[in-house]
């Protein structure tokens, strides 16, 4: 028993002299400036910053978008993640991708089809400086088209630095027939 104890603190005392101080404890770099600063309207509060995402995105065919707005509403090293069930089987799969690669990947189709997209009905969880929000979406070509090509969910995940919200993530996944949006999601 005497030996084990023994062991234990001779143990103990090593792990501590290998330790290094806490002064010596790495120290995270701040994170970088966005490329652009943010119009104040547009990240005043999350109904604010949900409403310029939709709008910044939607245009009509050969509309450029702002893409400088858009990128102003997400936090340094902020990702968005489109998830979808692949057409042949079950399998989901989700893409991680920056907010510059998605004006790359993006544009093109949102320029030439035209885009429109807006939310339907929100629901907010939040606590203190932070709130997920899922944002139920419709899509269309055409502000006027009667029906939407695309529903869905966009699930926002949003800080407040004390001056302003920020993006840090957007993760989407498009309705389909054996996924419907639950009804609790179409509420307002």
């Amino acid at each position: 028993m005497k030996t084990i104890l023994a062991a234990t603190l001779l143990l103990s005392l090593a792990a501590a002299q290998t330790k290094p101080p806490a002064s010596a404890a790495p120290q995270q770099a701040p994170a970088p400036a966005p490329v652009s600063t943010a119009k104040a309207e547009d990240v005043s509060s999350i109904d604010a910053i949900l409403a310029a995402t939709y709008d910044v995105i939607s245009g009509p065919a050969g509309h450029k978008r702002d893409w400088d707005r858009f990128r102003s509403l997400f936090y340094p090293g902020a990702r968005l993640i489109p998830t979808r069930k692949q057409p042949n089987d079950s399998v989901v799969t989700s893409r991680v991708i920056s907010p510059d690669e998605y004006v790359e990947r993006s544009s093109p189709f949102l320029e030439k089809q035209g885009f429109f997209e807006r939310s339907i009905a929100n629901h907010v969880d939040r606590y203190g400086n932070i709130a997920q929000v899922f944002s139920t979406y419709e899509s269309r070509h055409n502000a006027g088209d009667a029906e939407p090509f695309q529903r869905g969910i966009n699930s926002f995940q949003l800080m407040n630095d004390g001056k302003r919200w920020w993006i840090l993530t957007i993760m989407w996944q498009g309705e389909t027939s054996d996924n419907p949006i639950p009804a609790e999601y179409l509420k307002k």
